[in-house]
């Protein structure tokens, strides 16, 4: 049955961006074993749709430079339908099956399991759309690369309470620096 998951990287002190939304600090860990760009390649294999907030697409787009390689989008992500929540508008990518939206997050959701055709449904981020997600009971997995980071302040991994009455952790494996935790969540 497809799953609606939250594969994120986070520093230990549960931040996923710095205080100027920043993945830097990032790419300064090592990667070893499946957490690079294998185990992204393996875990995106599932993946038949997608869902990320605008400061998360804004930063994609610059960081991959896409105004001027839009290209780099087919690379990473092929042909799969993504939604960005947004309440402004943002430049859009050549080629790339990306549908702006806002609001409520059920109905939009319903149209990514349908695109996803039996396939997960991956939410990039940020924290306070996928915690919308969770609010809803949309959420089914967290899969969190813990990196050996400690950034003070920035944008948190998850904004909301969820305590153990809806999250179990279902595994845990070290990968180098990295540490792969992966939860169940329930609906409210």
């Amino acid at each position: 049955m497809a799953k609606t998951q939250y594969y994120t990287a986070t520093t230990v002190d549960g931040f996923i961006a710095d205080a100027d939304n920043s993945l830097d600090w990032l790419f300064e860990v090592p990667r070893n074993g499946g957490s690079g760009a294998e185990g992204f390649k393996a875990f995106f294999a599932a993946v038949g749709a997608m869902a990320m907030g605008a400061t998360t697409y804004e930063w994609v787009y610059a960081h991959e430079r896409l105004d001027e390689r839009p290209e780099k989008w087919a690379e990473w992500y092929g042909s799969t339908p993504t939604w960005v929540f947004t309440h402004r508008k943002l430049a859009t990518v050549p080629g790339a099956d990306i549908r702006f939206v806002e609001g409520d997050v059920a109905p939009v959701h319903a149209e990514m399991m349908d695109a996803a055709d039996g396939r997960n449904v991956w939410l990039v981020g940020g924290g306070e759309l996928v915690g919308s997600f969770a609010d809803a009971g949309l959420l089914d997995e967290i899969l969190l690369g813990m990196q050996p980071v400690f950034l003070g302040a920035g944008a948190p991994l998850l904004p909301r309470r969820l305590t153990s009455k809806r999250i179990r952790l279902e595994s845990a494996r070290q990968d180098g620096q990295q540490v792969l935790l992966v939860y169940s969540v329930t609906a409210p």
